[in-house]
């Protein structure tokens, strides 16, 4: 039965640094998006352009579109991040569904692990987002009219519902993290725990189902942050 870690492990060092499993898949993806990114902004200033081109172009006007039915004349400025968020969160979910990820290894330690399956990344990604909440709404409200959601003195409810406001946000960290770091480490598990058990072609309908959980994952992530991001531009009464 193959070993099943929470934690992820550490495949070498840079000084004092461990780069993890689950860090190195997250390098490879990272350098990839930029390749791709890289061969888009070429091929937008050539005349002749190619599928490649427009094929990229569909997947971002179409998360476009979808994203500005939540943020409405707002999204021109939410939307680099929630792209960003989006799609960094898919091809982490997809890339950690590819063969030899889990099953490679090195003195018994695979070589590569999802990086979603490390809360470490779920955690710095939820950190991340509640942060721009903030950064958007003192942004657009100014910073003494939206701290008034927080600390609010004129009366003894609403200085309640400020200390109920810090409590909210504390735990959007939370639920950002554990739901998207539990449904990404349990896909993890249900698929060695099955290529184990039975033979691979069996294997085979939960291996689609994950890919469908990812895409799901990553659209949940970034459409939560785009409602949170809207609410946080709205004025407070």
């Amino acid at each position: 039965m193959p070993v099943i870690s929470i934690k992820p492990e550490a495949i070498f060092h840079i000084f004092n640094f461990a780069v993890t499993n689950s860090l190195l898949l997250g390098w490879i993806v990272i350098i990839t998006t930029g390749f791709i990114a890289l061969q888009y902004y070429k091929q937008s200033q050539l005349s002749n352009k190619s599928r490649f081109f427009y094929f990229i172009q569909f997947v971002v006007n179409s998360v476009y579109s979808l994203f500005e039915s939540v943020a409405g004349t707002k999204i021109n400025a939410f939307f680099p991040l929630l792209l960003a968020f989006f799609l960094y969160i898919l091809l982490q979910n997809w890339f950690g569904l590819l063969p030899g990820v889990g099953s490679i290894l090195i003195d018994e330690v695979p070589l590569l692990r999802g990086n979603n399956a490390d809360l470490n990344t779920t955690f710095a990604l939820a950190i991340i987002t509640v942060t721009m909440i903030q950064v958007y709404g003192v942004k657009f409200l100014g910073f003494g009219t939206y701290m008034k959601k927080y600390i609010n003195l004129t009366n003894p409810i609403n200085f309640f519902l400020g200390i109920l406001e810090i409590i909210s946000e504390i735990s959007k960290i939370l639920s950002f993290s554990f739901r998207l770091f539990g449904n990404i480490f349990a896909g993890e598990v249900l698929l060695t725990i099955v290529a184990f058990l039975v033979p691979v072609l069996a294997a085979f309908p939960f291996l689609i189902l994950e890919i469908f959980v990812g895409f799901i994952q990553a659209l949940v992530f970034s459409m939560l942050s785009a409602v949170f991001f809207s609410g946080a531009v709205e004025a407070h009464h």
